[in-house]
């Protein structure tokens, strides 16, 4: 715990040298494509003071002057699987970007989806004997949080402090300057596979590029998805990547939950393939142009060009109804919603005030998806694009750069983190944890 403790601070350190400097690099490294965005801060390194994300997108402080995408290689699942082919993959969507925005970039900003993350609810209560409320109690509060084991072979991702109680006054966003006798903390905490983050790390660095802050894209694209009434009554937003389908819970402005399911729209691109016995590249445009997942009888009637080339002249003109190609689509993204779904029955979705689900990324895009998802996830669902950012690209305002946009607010107003804190020495190592969500419950 404490080294990475301690490697979050070098990299919050190095990213207020970057934005002294004032150009960063956001990095999204996901299973079809890696996007990397460039900003330009106005230089003075300052952060706004009003930290509520509704009003980023108007003065978030920075301008996009950089932004490409590569097709991604060499990562499954959002894990990189082959190191130098994602290296190449990297440099490419890095060069590309710097060559529009006209400037060198040394620091990244980075997120990926997968890893097997995990959530935990953690609270601590500390005596203040009425005294004013200063970061050494904020810190003194957080190290009484006792910390669960979360087994070897893990790593703490992000560890936010998500609501503060001064006595019995509770949904404090920050008691500094407040006095009471007692001060509670619910802090939510993401681990994930340490392996996964290590193999990222490994590689930004053979692309000479030194990392200044890393993220979870489930965190990064409900900070983009999601309106502000959303991230403050509570929301969550279903991040459908290509290789892994990423889930956060936003409540009270923070993330309170994340998972993951190991499917994306790669896989509905796959079911095509075998099913209709076409190359993966044909599968992926049959899917993008024709694709759907509610069949009306006109689509028995309606037929598609498969346009292969294997030399079979008969195999390569078939045609087939658009209706064939939504039963093969349909059963798989009734898996995904499925998942997604057990995964937010198990957070304790349903005891937050608002219900409403956000969909985003790139397979969200899938005509009728937001339909279907209604009926297998509950009522109000509802399809995210990010939020707007200055200079931002026409072609990065869809849904699949949700996590790219998020993670440029991130870099410009990040959250307060347990390693922003200076910690007493005598942490707890070991102890209990809660549902992630069951703080809400307690505490609203």
């Amino acid at each position: 715990m404490t080294d990475l403790y301690q490697s979050q601070r070098a990299m919050r350190q190095m990213r207020r040298q970057a934005m002294q400097r004032g150009v960063v690099a956001i990095l999204d490294v996901g299973s079809s494509k890696i996007a990397c965005l460039v900003l330009r801060f106005d230089g003075t390194g300052r952060l706004s003071e009003d930290n509520s994300i509704g009003s980023l997108a108007g003065q978030s402080g920075f301008r996009v002057i950089g932004a490409a995408t590569t097709r991604s290689r060499g990562v499954q699942f959002g894990e990189i699987t082959a190191m130098q082919e994602t290296e190449r993959a990297i440099r490419t969507a890095v060069q590309a970007a710097q060559k529009m925005a006209e400037v060198r970039v040394d620091h990244v900003i980075a997120c990926f989806s997968g890893a097997n993350p995990r959530s935990y609810g953690l609270d601590a209560l500390v005596d203040l004997e009425g005294q004013v409320v200063t970061e050494n109690e904020i810190a003194r509060v957080l190290a009484a949080c006792e910390v669960p084991e979360y087994g070897a072979g893990r790593e703490v991702l992000h560890a936010q402090p998500v609501n503060f109680a001064l006595d019995n006054r509770s949904g404090l966003s920050d008691p500094r300057g407040q006095m009471g006798q007692t001060l509670a903390v619910d802090m939510h905490m993401l681990t994930v596979d340490a392996s996964t983050v290590q193999n990222l790390v490994r590689c930004i660095q053979r692309c000479d590029l030194e990392l200044a802050g890393i993220a979870s894209s489930a965190y990064a694209s409900g900070f983009s998805a999601l309106v502000e009434d959303e991230q403050e009554l509570g929301a969550a937003c279903i991040d459908m990547g290509g290789g892994s389908t990423s889930i956060s819970v936003f409540m009270k402005k923070h993330m309170i939950y994340a998972d993951a399911v190991r499917m994306g729209g790669d896989h509905i691109t796959s079911d095509i393939s075998m099913g209709l016995g076409v190359p993966t590249a044909n599968a992926e445009r049959i899917k993008t142009f024709h694709g759907g997942v509610h069949a009306t009888g006109a689509d028995d009637r309606e037929m598609i060009d498969i346009h292969a080339d294997t030399g079979d002249w008969e195999h390569d003109r078939r045609t087939v109804s658009r209706a064939e190609l939504i039963g093969i689509m349909r059963p798989r993204v009734e898996e995904i919603l499925e998942e997604v779904r057990a995964r937010l029955d198990a957070a304790g979705f349903d005891s937050l005030p608002s219900q409403q689900i956000v969909l985003t990324g790139g397979s969200s895009q899938i005509m009728g998806l937001d339909g279907l998802a209604s009926r297998i996830l509950g009522q109000q669902v509802r399809l995210g694009r990010p939020l707007r950012v200055h200079g931002l690209p026409q072609s990065a305002t869809g849904p699949g750069f949700a996590s790219a946009v998020g993670l440029s607010l991130f870099a410009a107003h990040p959250q307060d983190e347990w390693w922003d804190f200076e910690m007493p020495v005598d942490r707890n190592a070991s102890g209990t944890l809660r549902r992630a969500v069951k703080w809400f419950r307690d505490n609203w």
